[in-house]
């Protein structure tokens, strides 16, 4: 049983089990959904709230946001990539609240979040690091995590530090 974002119950029961059972299940764990439901609210307050230190609502707030953001990441992708031995084909912005970061392996292409600007340096240059990996690895396996340990040795602190935010694309 889990709650969802909305705060509905998701029940997954094994095939064959009666309507009455699964009933009876979700009555005996009332208190647990109660709870959870709560603290489902709050994390999602917590994200709202985040979201809203940066208003990206207007075209000109997106624009300045993008242009900031480049200012940051240009040179943070510059400095790692002659290292990494990559290069991106193309490098965009855009306010994406479900990940920090998208590489396209195929057409090598990133596109990192401008809400990135709420975050510190150093968690900003993790993404940076994150992505450019994926040119190399496009998987989250132990080639991927190896490279990140070889390229940006505090991404496990960086990513712990951004966690409540948003999870990444796994």
């Amino acid at each position: 049983m889990r709650i969802v974002k909305n705060g509905d119950v998701h029940v997954s029961v094994p095939i064959g089990m009666s309507r009455k059972e699964v009933e009876a299940f979700i009555s005996q764990h009332q208190e647990w959904i109660v709870a959870a439901r709560k603290k489902t609210a709050e994390r999602q307050q917590q994200r709202a709230d985040f979201y809203h230190q940066l208003p990206l609502t207007t075209k000109a707030q997106k624009l300045e946001a993008a242009e900031r953001l480049k200012a940051l990441v240009e040179p943070m992708i510059e400095r790692h990539a002659k290292v990494m031995g990559v290069n991106p084909t193309a490098v965009s912005y855009r306010p994406m609240v479900s990940r920090w970061g998208v590489c396209k392996v195929k057409d090598r292409s990133i596109c990192y979040s401008t809400y990135l600007l709420l975050l510190p340096d150093w968690c900003i240059e993790h993404v940076v690091v994150h992505e450019l990996c994926h040119l190399l690895e496009p998987s989250h396996n132990a080639r991927f995590h190896a490279l990140m340990d070889k390229y940006y040795p505090r991404w496990r602190e960086a990513k712990r530090a951004t966690i409540f935010q948003k999870s990444y694309k796994k």
